[in-house]
C-alpha cells in the first residue's frame, strides 16, 4: 500500500494535479463534490491560487475535475495507508501478540504514517503561496517534495524490513572476510540507489527531465555550460534544474556499475541459492531501470513512462533492502 501510495503521488506530479485540492480535513474532505453546485465551489476556490491564475486560467471544469480527481485519490489512499497500519497494530496490541521489540517498530510506523500526512500537506502549501511580482509557474518546493518522498521510501524500507524479518528464514552464514566486504557493499550499494531515488524528488520538482533530452552527452558536451551558474556555487545542487539533472545522471550510473561491480564479486562466494536470487534480481532491475530513466529522458518525459521510471525505483530499493536482509549478521 505505500509502493502504491509513492506509484500514485508521483502520477499526481506528473499530471500537475498536486495543487488542485486547496485546503486540508481529514475527515471533511472525504466526501468528493457531487453536484454541479458543489463542483463550481470546489472550482471557484482552485481559482483564486496562484496555478489557476498563471497556468491554468483556461481550464474548463471538465478538465479541473481531473486533476482534483487524482489529488483526491492520493489522498485518500493514503489515509488508507493510515489505516491499514494503525487498526491492525490496535488488535495485534491488544490480542498480546506484539513482543516488546516489535511493539517499539510498530509505534515507530504508526507516528510516521501520520507525520507523513501532514508533511504532504506542508509539502502542498508551499505550492499555493501567492508570489509578489512572480510569473514563474507554480510549483511545490523541491526540499518539500523531496522531504515528502524521503520519508516515504523510510516507511516503505521500515515495513519491508519488518515484513522479510519475519517472512523468511535467516541464513547462518560464515563471517569470512569475502562476504564482511559483501555485506558492506550491499549496504553501500543500497545507500546509493536510495540516494539516487530522492535525488529524483528534486528532478521532478524543478522539471528538470526537460532541459536536456539527449545521452550520454548534454546537448553536444559532457558537461554543460550551464551546470555551476547559481551563485553560492553549493545552490547549483538543489535548485539549478541543469545541474539537478546532471547529477541524477551520475547518481544513477554509479548504481549501476556499483551494482555490477558487486554482482561480479559475489560469483567468488559461496552463497545460498536464495541469496544469489537477490543478487540476479537486483542486477536485472537495475539495468530495466536505468534503460527505463534514459528512454523517459529521450521522449521528453511522456507520463506512463516517466510513472514507470518512478515505480522502477521502488523496486530497485526493494531488491537492494532484500539481498541486505539475505547477508545480515545472525544475531549470536
Amino acid at each position: 500500500m505505500v509502493a502504491g501510495a509513492v506509484i500514485l503521488g508521483g502520477v499526481t506530479r506528473l499530471t500537475e494535479s498536486g495543487l488542485s485540492m486547496v485546503d486540508w480535513h481529514l475527515v471533511k474532505e472525504m466526501k468528493p463534490p457531487t453536484t454541479k453546485d458543489e463542483w463550481m465551489a470546489e472550482f471557484i476556490k482552485y481559482q483564486q491560487f496562484p496555478e489557476f491564475k498563471i497556468l491554468n486560467h483556461e481550464m474548463t471544469l471538465t478538465e479541473f475535475k481531473f486533476i482534483w480527481y487524482m489529488e483526491y485519490s492520493h489522498r485518500m489512499w493514503g489515509r488508507a495507508v493510515g489505516l491499514a497500519y494503525i487498526l491492525p497494530a490496535i488488535y495485534f496490541w491488544k490480542k498480546g501478540w506484539l513482543s516488546r521489540g516489535t511493539k517499539g517498530g510498530v509505534l515507530f510506523l504508526c507516528s510516521f504514517v501520520c507525520f507523513q500526512g501532514l508533511l504532504g500537506w506542508y509539502m502542498v502549501k508551499s505550492g499555493l503561496e501567492e508570489k509578489a511580482n512572480s510569473y514563474d509557474i507554480p510549483r511545490v518546493s523541491q526540499y518539500r517534495l523531496a522531504a515528502h518522498l524521503g520519508s516515504a521510501l523510510v516507511l516503505y524500507c521500515a515495513s519491508l524490513w519488518g515484513g522479510l524479518s519475519m517472512l523468511l528464514p535467516q541464513h547462518k552464514l560464515p563471517e569470512t572476510h569475502q562476504l564482511l566486504k559483501l555485506r558492506r557493499f550491499a549496504h553501500g550499494t543500497a545507500g546509493l540507489v536510495f540516494f539516487t531515488a530522492l535525488s529524483g524528488a528534486f528532478v521532478a520538482g524543478l522539471d528538470a527531465g526537460l532541459v536536456y533530452n539527449s545521452f550520454p552527452k548534454m546537448g553536444d558536451r559532457w558537461i554543460p555550460e550551464d551546470l555551476l551558474t547559481f551563485s553560492p556555487v553549493l545552490k547549483n545542487i538543489f535548485e539549478n534544474p541543469t545541474t539537478v539533472q546532471f547529477d541524477h545522471r551520475i547518481l544513477g550510473i554509479s548504481s549501476v556499475a556499483a551494482i555490477t561491480a558487486m554482482y561480479l564479486f559475489s560469483r567468488k562466494i559461496p552463497l545460498p541459492h536464495r541469496t544469489k536470487m537477490a543478487l540476479t534480481c537486483l542486477l536485472a532491475v537495475a539495468y530495466l531501470q536505468v534503460t527505463l530513466g534514459i528512454s523517459t529522458l529521450l521522449l521528453y518525459v511522456p507520463t506512463p513512462l516517466a510513472a514507470t521510471h518512478q515505480s522502477g525505483s521502488l523496486a530497485l530499493l526493494s531488491m537492494a533492502l532484500w539481498l541486505m536482509h539475505e547477508l545480515r549478521r545472525f544475531p549470536k
